[in-house]
Order: structure tokens, then C-alpha cells, then sequence
């Protein structure tokens, strides 16, 4: 019997560059995700951060959980730069990740370089 279309957390199983940013998403490993990202040690996850304005502990409960992978996090905050609230990068510091936020684009080329020399960087990407 047919069923009814599934929908399932958006979830890439490895780490992979970002091939292209814009237009509200993200192109990497052949595939397209529209909505922000968080690239960690896990995989790629789908993130449902959509301004700076959201940024808070309890969006980065995933981060935070990984940690122990996790040396820098590179926050691309959108257009524009936007700092990180004073509890949130209390919360990364405690367990030992350096956060970075700046805009989105540099984030994406930051990260991929970092990924590249097989640093323990993560990311966590607002989509634009």
C-alpha cells in the first residue's frame, strides 16, 4: 500500500565543503538544503536559526553536544556580522570551543579551508 510522503530531519552523515551559499540555502556533497546548517563532527544537520536574533544556548544544544570534537565554531550570522549573546559564548567556552561569528560567506570559506587542513571546526551557518 502507498504511503503518504515522509519528511525526516534533514541530516548529511559525514563532513563534506559547502559548495555554495545563497538564495536561502546551501549547496555540498551533490546535494541542496534549503535553511541554515550546523557542520559538525556528526554530519551536516539542518538548523532552524533563521536571524541572529535567535542565537542562544538552547540553539546550539547540538554543538554543545559534541563538544569534545569541536575545537572552533564558526558562526556565519547572516549579511551582516552580529555578536553572540554573552550566556551563549559563556556556554561554548565552558566545554573549550573558540566561537567566531561572522557573516555567512566568510564563514563558508573559513570553514571549508579549515575542513580542508583537518582541523576540528564546526559551523553553524544562517542561511541568506
Amino acid at each position: 500500500m502507498a504511503r503518504g510522503i515522509e519528511i525526516h530531519e534533514a541530516h548529511f552523515p559525514g563532513r563534506a565543503p559547502i559548495d555554495t551559499y545563497g538564495n536561502g540555502g546551501f549547496r555540498f556533497a551533490d546535494m541542496s538544503h534549503r535553511g541554515s546548517l550546523l557542520c559538525l563532527p556528526s554530519g551536516i544537520h539542518g538548523w532552524d536559526v533563521t536571524s541572529p536574533q535567535e542565537m542562544a544556548v538552547e540553539t546550539f544544544e547540538r554543538v554543545l553536544a559534541e563538544a569534545d570534537g569541536i575545537e572552533v565554531l564558526l558562526v556565519g550570522t547572516g549579511l551582516d556580522l552580529s555578536l553572540l549573546p554573552r550566556p551563549l559564548k559563556d556556554a561554548l567556552k565552558e566545554r573549550g570551543i573558540v566561537a567566531d561569528p561572522m557573516n555567512t560567506g566568510a564563514a563558508v570559506r573559513t570553514y571549508n579551508i579549515l575542513l580542508e587542513e583537518s582541523r576540528a571546526v564546526a559551523a553553524a551557518l544562517i542561511a541568506v
